[in-house]
């Protein structure tokens, strides 16, 4: 008969628990890795094909900025320069021959209140806008403020500014007692 008899001071101890999780931990923390080493990996590639398209874009822009410089050169010639001046002068020409002036006054004429009279008009092309710039005489305050809020109505005329407002003397000849100075911008139906 064979009796098993444990002579060590110390009962023996495993350690397969701690084997065992420290196993699964170190499987986990390798897939981890792999994932993360994947994903570095596949961010890197995308990188290269945007970092391939800026590289493209920035050759596109050095030929695009070659070309302005030499069509400024161009312009920049006398000969050229003086063409630009008249292209420029013939197209402000064009601008102001196509005002319809009997569209605007038939839009005028919908929106002046009684009292309210035109006594200058004066168109101005600014920056593709047609600013008109009006000298009005009315007969009282109420009428000229009857104008201006038809104005700032319409769908025609847009941003009013009055610029100045003078009062006329009593024994002046004449039914104003206001002359004012408008400017509006005139949107070409």
């Amino acid at each position: 008969m064979k009796a098993r008899l444990n002579l060590a001071t110390n009962a023996m101890q495993t350690h397969r628990k701690f084997l065992a999780a420290s196993g699964l931990t170190g499987a986990i923390a390798g897939i981890v890795f792999l994932a993360l080493g994947w994903h570095v990996y596949s961010v890197r590639k995308a990188e290269e094909n945007i970092r391939a398209q800026q590289d493209q874009i920035r050759q596109e822009m050095l030929g695009l900025q070659g070309q302005r410089r030499e069509l400024e050169q161009f312009f920049a010639r006398p000969e050229n320069s003086k063409l630009h001046d008249r292209s420029s002068f013939l197209n402000t020409l064009i601008d102001q021959q196509s005002m319809n002036w009997t569209q605007m006054f038939m839009d005028l004429e919908r929106i002046v209140p009684q009292g309210v009279r035109m006594l200058d008009v004066e168109p101005k092309h600014e920056k593709g806008h047609v600013l008109v710039r009006f000298q009005i005489g009315a007969v009282s305050d109420e009428a000229k403020v009857k104008f201006v809020r038809a104005l700032e109505d319409s769908h025609v005329f847009a941003n009013v500014r009055e610029n100045s407002e003078r009062t006329v003397e009593a024994n002046t000849p004449g039914p104003d007692r206001l002359l004012v100075d408008l400017t509006v911008e005139y949107v070409k139906s």
